[in-house]
This record gives structure tokens, sequence and C-alpha cells, in this order.
């Protein structure tokens, strides 16, 4: 269940609530989603997540707010993925950010989502100019009848897991990175649209991505998995993402994806792209006949990755 307005989210408790934004649901994330779903467990409470749209940083420092990893709808689908059974999408506008923290916690936590646990990460802060943190959640707690509950960072190869480290990884064409710190590969979704034509005729056949997605990895060619939204269909694939300077360099970036299995059926109209590898970087090539060449071995490349994939799922399954 999604609301997005307190009236709506009146029915859902008595509950464990989660704060956050959530943003790509990382393993940090995680933890802090197992970490609630147990405790409404233990207390026979409805485990909820609150977040917020747009992100805090876009009303109170909109020269700071950052490109997002993850819509909210996108989100809440993880969300549920964890577990989670009811979401609070609250608007954050200028009013909201008023809020002193025990305003917020008395009319948001007690009175609408009648929190009885409620879990943040330690350096979690709240309220007008964020003067609420972890020991203000407490005492507040103990006063409003709810316990507060932290939960600690998680860490990856020595670096704390944050959307702001998954955003680098990713941008920096660390896809292989960023799938560890997600738990899941990155993924941008959006519509099949008409290309140039020119990989048809000259090169190999493609999807054509266009999507809103804020945050894409560097320019250059991919592993990928790639699924029809609309009926769920898979292929391994392989994606460029580039300006195609061999072909004089398009002023607009695009995403082309070439797909390793047999497209049986309809050309999808909407698809979703996984990030799995990074294969080499986005180059001019002298010739078609040259860039082709390039692209069949950047195929075989990838059928060499899947190959081993099935293998390693299979001996360890």
């Amino acid at each position: 269940m999604i609301a997005r307005r307190l009236q709506e989210a009146a029915a859902f408790g008595p509950s464990a609530v989660a704060i956050g934004n959530f943003d790509g649901v990382h393993l940090g994330h995680r933890a802090l989603l197992r970490a609630t779903v147990n405790a409404a467990r233990e207390r026979r409470l409805r485990p909820l997540v609150l977040m917020f749209n747009p992100h805090p940083a876009f009303v109170v420092a909109p020269d700071r707010a950052p490109r997002l990893l993850t819509t909210p709808e996108e989100r809440c689908t993880l969300l549920a993925e964890q577990g989670i059974e009811g979401v609070l999408i609250l608007p954050f506008t200028s009013e909201l950010s008023r809020l002193t923290p025990e305003e917020f916690a008395t009319q948001v936590l007690r009175d609408v989502l009648q929190a009885r646990v409620v879990l943040v990460g330690r350096r979690f802060r709240f309220g007008h100019k964020q003067t609420g943190n972890a020991a203000v959640l407490e005492e507040l707690g103990a006063r409003l009848g709810f316990a507060a509950q932290f939960v600690e960072e998680v860490a990856w190869r020595g670096r704390t897991v944050s959307s702001g480290v998954v955003r680098t990884a990713v941008m920096a064409g660390n896809v292989s990175t960023a799938c560890r710190l997600l738990g899941r590969p990155h993924a941008i979704s959006g519509e099949v649209v008409h290309g140039h034509g020119v990989g048809a005729k000259q090169t190999v056949p493609t999807l054509n991505l266009r999507t809103e997605a804020e945050v894409l990895p560097a320019r250059g060619v991919y592993v990928t998995r790639t699924t029809d939204i609309t009926d769920g269909r898979r292929w391994n694939s392989i994606t460029n993402i580039g300006f195609r300077p061999t072909f004089g360099g398009d002023p607009q970036l695009s995403i082309e994806t070439f797909l390793l299995d047999p497209l049986v059926g309809a050309t999808p109209s909407s698809i979703r792209v996984e990030f799995l590898r990074r294969v080499r970087d986005e180059r001019k090539f002298e010739t078609v006949e040259v860039l082709k060449a390039q692209i069949l071995l950047d195929v075989r490349q990838a059928k060499t990755y899947f190959r081993r994939l099935a293998s390693y799922t299979k001996n360890t399954s």
C-alpha cells in the first residue's frame, strides 16, 4: 500500500517505521529494512517506510540536490520485495521542513502512523534545520510511546555503503561495484524508440532506449540483461551508451541494446536494462567494418560472461 498524503496513511498503524530516502535501496537500506520487518514481526506490527518526495535537498539546499538512482515508484517495488507492507511518500515542502522534531514526531509518527518502533541510522537528522538527532528521537519516543531503534551502517571493502557511493560508481562506469553495493544490478527503464536505422543496415540491429533516468553509466559498452516491461520476456544483451562517433557523432546521448538471444514475438515497447559488467570505452573506429568486427568481439565476450555466470550459478545452487 502506498500513501501520498497523511490522511491516506491513517489506516497503516500500529507500525514499525523505517525513515529515510532509500534512493537505490542499497545494502545499507536493506539492513535497516530487515530490522524493521523483524521488529514488526516480534511486536505484531505492520512494517512501514516513511520517505520523502522530492528529496529534502531540493527544498532546503537545491544547489546540493543529488541526481537520483531510482524513482519513488521503483523504490516502492524494491521495498515491497524486502517485506515492507506500506509506504508513506510524504511531500517534502517548506512547511514540512519548518516542523520541529517534536512536531514531526507527534503529528506524523505518533498520530498518523501510530508508530510503536521507529528505526533509523545512527546519523539520522530530522526536524527544522536538522536539529533532531538520535538522542532527540530516543527522548521523544519515551514521551510519545514509541521505541527508537538504531541500525549501524553497512561497509563494503572499507567503505560505508551509501546512495552517494553507488551514484559515483555508476557514473564512473563501475557497474560491477555498483551491483555489489546495491545487492542487484543497477538498472534503467524507458521506451523503445526508432534510431537512425544505421545499426540494422550496417552493423547489428539494436533496441534504442529513451529514458528519464537521472543516473546513467559512463559512456561505453556493457554486458547487460534486458527485460520487456510489458510481458516479462528477458534476454541476455550488450549495450552501448554514447554519441556514436564512428557515424559522425550525435548531439544527443544514445543507449543502444543488442539482444544476444533471439527476439521471438513483437518488438518490446518499453524495456528495463540491467548493467552487469563494463566491457570497454566508446571510441571512434576508422570504418564501419572495423566497428562491426569490434561489436562481434564484444558480443563474444558477453556470451562468455553469461556462460561463466550460468556455470557458477549451477555449481553454487
